[in-house]
């Protein structure tokens, strides 16, 4: 009986959102880089087939240079986790998913992705995630999955673009 509940308990996911027509993004913001300056702009909402829609313009102008979305889930431990599992349809961009372990962090966990126009389901192992603070690496070992207080999607390719990507769900396997 305890190898069932073990396997149950690794086997499930833990669902952290799960975007549909009635989804309250109350809890999603949007941070870009006006709060240093900068004149990129973006939003995100849900669309009409029930997905989330982060999508703006990225400008380098004023030392700018990135749009985000940070969402604050109800803290969870995923130590019995090894990967989050995302479900999404990009615009042939490279984005970083990022998440804090406590939200008052200085830092976030970074862990870089390439989109296509396709809908796919992107992997990433919960150990590849590393820490960076303002685009550069700190020396600090990588995520373990103990504490999970913020997620959260940037786009920041180092030039002037339009961007848009559509979220379905986000799970931790």
């Amino acid at each position: 009986m305890f190898l069932i509940l073990l396997f149950s308990i690794i086997m499930n996911p833990i669902v952290l959102f799960d975007f549909n027509l009635n989804s309250n993004i109350d809890n999603w913001r949007v941070v870009d880089d006006s709060v240093m300056g900068g004149i990129s702009s973006s939003k995100f909402f849900i669309d009409a087939s029930g997905n989330g829609v982060f999508k703006g313009s990225v400008s380098l102008e004023n030392n700018g240079g990135f749009c985000s979305v940070q969402h604050y889930p109800k803290p969870v431990s995923l130590k019995e986790k090894k990967i989050f599992s995302i479900r999404l349809k990009g615009d042939g961009k490279k984005y970083q998913f990022r998440v804090k372990s406590e939200r008052s962090n200085y830092y976030s966990y970074i862990y870089e992705f390439q989109t296509t126009t396709d809908w796919q389901t992107i992997e990433i192992p919960i150990t590849k995630l590393y820490a960076s603070f303002r685009g550069r690496t700190i020396d600090i070992p990588n995520y373990d999955g103990a504490s999970l207080e913020e997620i959260a999607f940037l786009v920041g390719n180092k030039k002037n673009e339009n961007f848009q990507l559509l979220i379905d769900k986000i799970e931790v396997e």
